[in-house]
């Protein structure tokens, strides 16, 4: 039987729930410095985004930049940008996904 009539205890919670905040702290953390790249065209277009989702990079192949055909070439930065943020989603979703589930286990808290 738990102390105090089947409650749970308070100081328990707060200390799993303190250090699940510190991990979940330091994988946004890791999140932010992890380099996470998404390309369009066949490689023209490459751009690079943080697992937080920050882009961080572009490179843009001198055969994409046709000045008679920019809408093809935005076409490309915009596939790029989501691909690599679609990679920064999955990143986000292995990193954080057993921080969620701890976290849906403990009582009281709304996950």
């Amino acid at each position: 039987m738990m102390p105090g009539g089947g409650q749970p205890d308070m100081q328990q919670l707060l200390q799993q729930a303190q250090k699940m905040q510190q991990e979940l702290a330091s994988v946004q953390q890791e999140l932010a410095e992890t380099p996470v790249e998404g390309s369009a065209g066949g490689g023209l277009v490459k751009v690079t985004v943080t697992g937080s989702g920050e882009l961080t990079g572009l490179v843009i192949d001198p055969r994409a930049a046709d000045p008679e055909d920019t809408e093809t070439l935005a076409d490309l930065i915009v596939a790029a940008v989501r691909d690599a943020n679609s990679a920064a989603q999955q990143l986000q979703q292995e990193r954080l996904g057993p921080l969620a589930q701890g976290l849906g286990g403990m009582p009281g808290l709304p996950f």
